[in-house]
């Protein structure tokens, strides 16, 4: 049987180094209680499928976002892989190029592989893989959001023209429809 791949990047609250951070721990603490997707790691737990689950707070690292930030859109807020700035734009870290390099190396990478070795195990056995990412996001838009917009849907879907069938996408709103739920597809 095929089993779903369970991406769980921002349940984490462990900051595994402290290097190169500029602020006291109740500043990061706040910015921790304020960013993580609390509790998606039980929220999605599955005995039957294969769960990615990130060992390490977004604050530190976050395994979602490019690691050149040249091709990071969140980089210019200072929140690139590696955040460097609150949500609300205080400085809150500095990072020289050789600790990048080392928590590259140590944590994101290292995540990267395990979802890579479980997308092509799926691969490799079915032909198909389905990755479902989850989060969880706030009633009211963040400051470093991109879309303000205060209205949301219940669920969300992302998708990707190349990866996400048609017949997984309308599988996905009539699930939602019916269970009575708004759905954002892409969105927020």
């Amino acid at each position: 049987m095929q089993k779903l791949i369970l991406h769980i990047p921002h349940a984490s609250t462990h900051i595994p180094i402290t290097e190169g951070y500029l602020v006291d721990s109740s500043i990061l603490e706040k910015e921790i209680l304020k960013l993580t997707d609390w509790y998606t790691d039980d929220l999605f737990e599955s005995k039957d499928d294969e769960m990615i689950v990130a060992e390490f707070s977004r604050i530190f690292c976050d395994p979602e976002r490019f690691p050149d930030d040249t091709q990071e859109v969140m980089a210019q807020f200072g929140m690139g892989v590696l955040y460097e700035k609150s949500d609300v734009g205080e400085v809150i870290r500095n990072v020289n190029p050789a600790l990048k390099q080392r928590i590259l190396d140590t944590y994101y990478w290292k995540h990267h592989q395990q979802l890579n070795r479980a997308v092509n195990e799926q691969l490799e056995s079915f032909g198909k893989a389905i990755i479902i990412d989850c989060h969880s996001y706030p009633s009211k838009p963040l400051e470093r959001d991109l879309d303000k917009n205060p209205i949301r849907p219940d669920f969300n879907i992302g998708t990707d023209a190349f990866h996400t069938s048609k017949e997984l996408i309308e599988l996905s709103v009539s699930f939602y429809e019916k269970a009575g739920y708004t759905l954002g597809i892409d969105w927020p």
